[in-house]
């Protein structure tokens, strides 16, 4: 019986590491398939493709967008705001997200931080954004967003 304390501290030493390394493994998987969502927006966004661009966004009226001193609530609402804001492909530009970081919260959330820049012919407008992910059993979707626009 005295050496249960001794046994049981070797078998955390062992356990651990590879718990550890499991939720390392995780993350990084999280990471790889949320910023994928990332580089699919950003792709349709280039070719022109706001539809395209809101398949990142969940499909559901409690979506939150928050941009412009205002919030929209809802997928088609938010779709409806894009399509306002950036009526053709001079108005959209060229896309770029830059600084990304990813925090995963835990399974089945991510909060994303970054800086996104249009170039356009005439200006390059750019700011901020923040973006909470959530997995869905069709896969991890933007359930709030909140981007900012440079004064600069």
């Amino acid at each position: 019986m005295r050496d249960l304390p001794s046994i049981t501290v070797l078998v955390l030493a062992m356990l651990l590491p590879a718990c550890g390394k499991q939720k390392n493994t995780d993350s990084t998987a999280i990471e790889n398939e949320v910023m994928a969502v990332l580089k699919a927006q950003v792709a349709a966004w280039n070719a022109g493709d706001i539809d395209g661009f809101m398949a990142g966004y969940l499909n559901t009226d409690s979506l939150r967008f928050a941009s412009g001193g205002e919030v929209t609530f809802g997928w088609q609402t938010t779709l409806q705001r894009y399509k306002k804001a950036y009526p053709d492909r001079a108005a959209m530009g060229m896309l770029d997200f830059s600084e990304t970081g990813i925090t995963v919260l835990n399974s089945d959330a991510a909060l994303v931080f970054g800086r996104w820049r249009l170039q356009r012919k005439n200006d390059s407008p750019n700011g901020l954004f923040t973006l909470l992910f959530r997995k869905t059993q069709d896969g991890w979707f933007i359930v709030q967003d909140h981007t900012s626009s440079s004064k600069k």
